[in-house]
């Protein structure tokens, strides 16, 4: 099956089917604010564009960027997006989601600047000045999807059926399987810190304490079952992440600037109806005491109280910034990326994707209306294609978020802001078509390195062939998956 969603020609098109399933999703025909200037921190940004974390998957082995690592950074310097927040780089080894994840020691500290300096020299190539251009980088422990070994946080049933130990031979993380201890949480919070410190002196511009997509520290925003000093009550739940900012103040005082991109709503795990093909949530029990933003007598829809407490603790704690996403890639990627096509390894939407992207805008809009002087970050654009700046200028004259940002878009489309400046508009032929073929990408693991780059497959001419490369190792590909536009 692979129905088509996006049928629309106009922004008008849009609207009559926002309206029609009772969403509040608006856009404005032109785009004014999005070209604003934002204050964060000390610093101003030239617009209100921005572009997501989003891996290539393309570093070396070692954990040092590749050779499309430099070209996917300067592309988004060239882009003209003023606010770039770089892609999750692991703290420690242990902590990679794959082998060509960046990793942040004092060997490839070097390499990172190098990153950094190629990225501000291509946008000043374009616009000649890069002072007003923020770049940041993510820094995350992969948890649970370690690519090692799953290192998790506490036993939440319906994740542990659905994260593997040995994928080939179905062996997942079972009842036995050990839960990482406090005193190892305790070291790993020295990690980052250390972590913050190496990419303060490199030159980013700010640092972000990765708490999404239910990595580590994701999960353990949720860890209500977990004994011990990191478990069980907000205060032990959050306690990673005061004590992560609280030594980072003490050692490098006010002068970095922190942020954090974190799950607003982390939902339930779904899988794949047999029959249908039609994702379905995982069984669980009422109350729900697992993940984070879930109402507990209805974990399929949001509970805010806890994020906003987060949120508030973040700004405590002198964040400058904070990112709102939600979901899992790996369980209910609906949630966090609404798609058009589902990955191979996937299910089909049980939503129609305008439903999940309303679901961003309205729970970033609460984030946004309850913290009014905090710089938001929003996400949930990409599928909406050549008319998500019209909704991003839309949210930002109601207030309900700072700046917009594409992840995926990004990848498609990384001159999206230049475009939009000189024209008031995108490119249809550009945009992100939230077909997942990148997701394809980062899932294939069977070349030399134990990792395939990703990119986007139709609008990037690197990427085609790297995908028929998977496809041709693929036993029996699908027609769907195997044509290349």
């Amino acid at each position: 099956m692979s129905e088509k969603f996006f049928n629309y020609k106009t922004v008008d098109d849009v609207r009559r089917q926002a309206k029609e399933f009772g969403l509040d999703v608006t856009f404005e025909e032109k785009l004014q604010d999005v070209f604003k200037p934002v204050k964060i921190g000390t610093r101003t940004i030239g617009n209100a564009m921005g572009i997501h974390p989003m891996e290539g998957c393309d570093a070396n082995l070692d954990g040092t960027p590749g050779e499309l690592t430099f070209r996917r950074w300067r592309r988004f310097g060239r882009g003209g997006a003023k606010l770039i927040w770089g892609e999750a780089t692991a703290v420690v080894p242990e902590g990679l989601a794959n082998p060509r994840q960046l990793l942040i020691n004092e060997k490839n500290l070097s390499s990172l600047e190098r990153l950094l300096k190629a990225t501000r020299s291509a946008h000043r190539e374009v616009y000649e000045d890069d002072s007003d251009l923020l770049v940041g980088l993510q820094l995350t422990h992969s948890g649970r999807y370690s690519y090692r070994r799953p290192l998790i946080a506490y036993h939440h049933p319906q994740a542990d059926c659905v994260t593997y130990v040995d994928k080939s031979k179905g062996i997942t993380v079972s009842d036995n399987y050990p839960v990482i201890t406090d005193d190892e949480l305790e070291r790993l919070e020295d990690a980052f810190v250390f972590a913050v410190r190496r990419a303060s002196a490199v030159g980013f511009d700010f640092v972000d304490i990765k708490q999404c997509h239910t990595y580590l520290l994701n999960e353990l925003l949720g860890a209500r079952i977990r004994d011990g000093r990191y478990g069980g009550s907000f205060e032990n739940r959050t306690r990673f992440v005061r004590n992560v900012l609280t030594k980072i103040r003490s050692e490098l005082g006010p002068k970095t600037m922190i942020a954090s991109r974190f799950n607003a709503f982390d939902g339930v795990p779904f899988e794949k109806n047999p029959v249908s093909g039609f994702g379905e949530p995982i069984p669980f029990k009422i109350p729900y005491e697992h993940s984070f933003g879930v109402h507990r007598q209805n974990p399929l829809r949001e509970d805010l109280s806890e994020p906003l407490e987060l949120v508030r603790l973040l700004c405590a704690h002198g964040a400058a910034m904070v990112n709102v996403s939600m979901g899992s890639p790996y369980y209910n990627m609906h949630y966090g990326r609404p798609f058009e096509r589902t990955p191979d390894d996937g299910y089909y939407s049980p939503e129609h994707p305008l439903v999940g992207v309303a679901r961003h805008f309205r729970i970033t809009g609460a984030i946004q209306q309850a913290f009014p002087d905090l710089v938001v970050v929003g996400t949930g654009y990409s599928w909406l294609r050549q008319f998500f700046l019209n909704a991003g200028e839309a949210n930002i004259r109601r207030k309900r978020v700072t700046i917009v940002a594409t992840g995926r878009g990004a990848i498609a489309y990384p001159e999206y802001a230049k475009d939009a400046r000189e024209t008031g508009s995108l490119k249809s032929s550009r945009v992100c078509l939230a077909i997942s073929y990148c997701t394809n990408l980062m899932r294939s693991k069977n070349n030399e390195f134990g990792q395939y780059p990703a990119g986007c497959v139709p609008r990037d001419e690197v990427y085609a062939p790297i995908y028929k490369e998977v496809l041709a190792k693929k036993p029996k590909p699908t027609q769907e998956h195997a044509e290349v536009h």
